[in-house]
């Protein structure tokens, strides 16, 4: 895939995943736009990129859980660079937490930045992708979009909104010549790890294998590797792959298998109190 020159919003562009695969694409002469809220952040995070001949790179800050200010973002990218030729949404947070504990504003919160805020990026994007014929969508959900997570009711709800939206949304571009990507990471080494680790019930822990943590550098790689190969479900690594073929395989019986898990980890977390 040849990148350069190509316009390409990342939102969530400041840290993490976004700001990885910005680098890594600045690298290949793309003109990158990067997209965040904190601008101290987002400033700090441009000028890491290193752009190339044919490439260049831009930094808005915005807040894509705002409609209005998605649609100003794009208008802005179009004047100054040219209109996207690949949007990759990767603004995205998250909070843990046992349900009963968890207030209805940290659920607003989640499903407004990611999924309405991607929603609000593809309706602003789409008029001039429609009007070319071409286009490129990319999605960054979490393997917890495939798995119910224990402890994250509210980021896995709105992870399994966002792949059943893309699963529509590839469907309907496909005539178009627009394409669309859903990636599904593990747990990746990223700020927002650093920030939920802390919050995670303790069952947890004991609930399902330690894969260990991605370092965000080999995220990225995996996931362009899966864009160049044109993979509508991107696994950036070898860890959410496997879980996402056993779960094939289980089918319905994974829950049985969860429920299994989830008694031992209760048993785990018994005796260790008993132990204290």
């Amino acid at each position: 895939m040849d990148y350069t020159g190509k316009v390409i919003l990342i939102t969530g562009g400041s840290s993490g995943i976004g700001l990885a695969l910005a680098r890594q694409l600045a690298a290949r002469s793309a003109f990158v736009c990067l997209a965040a809220r904190r601008e101290e952040l987002l400033q700090n995070a441009l000028n890491t990129l290193e752009t190339k001949p044919g490439g260049g790179k831009l930094a808005f800050s915005v807040d894509v859980s705002l409609p209005d200010q998605a649609n100003e973002l794009v208008e802005k990218v179009t004047r100054l660079a040219g209109p996207p030729d690949i949007l990759i949404n990767s603004a995205g947070v998250t909070q843990p937490g046992y349900f009963q504990d968890l207030s209805m504003d940290i659920f607003h919160w989640l499903m407004d930045v990611n999924y309405y805020g991607t929603v609000h990026m593809v309706k602003a994007v789409l008029p001039g992708m429609l009007q070319r014929g071409s286009g490129y969508i990319v999605n960054i959900a979490s393997l917890a979009a495939k798995l119910g997570v224990f402890g994250y009711s509210a980021y896995s709800g709105s992870k399994y909104a966002l792949a059943g939206f893309s699963d529509v949304l590839r469907m309907e571009m496909k005539p178009h010549g627009i394409r669309v990507s859903i990636v599904f990471p593990t747990d990746t080494d990223t700020p927002q790890l650093a920030y939920e680790t802390p919050l995670k019930p303790p069952e947890l822990k004991y609930l399902l294998p330690e894969l260990g943590v991605v370092p965000v550098d080999a995220a990225a790689r995996g996931i362009m590797k899966g864009m160049e190969r044109q993979r509508y479900e991107i696994y950036p690594d070898f860890g959410g792959l496997l879980i996402a073929a056993l779960l094939r395989l289980l089918g319905s019986g994974q829950y049985t298998v969860l429920d299994l898990l989830l008694r031992r980890a209760e048993a785990k977390i018994k005796k260790l109190k008993g132990q204290s």
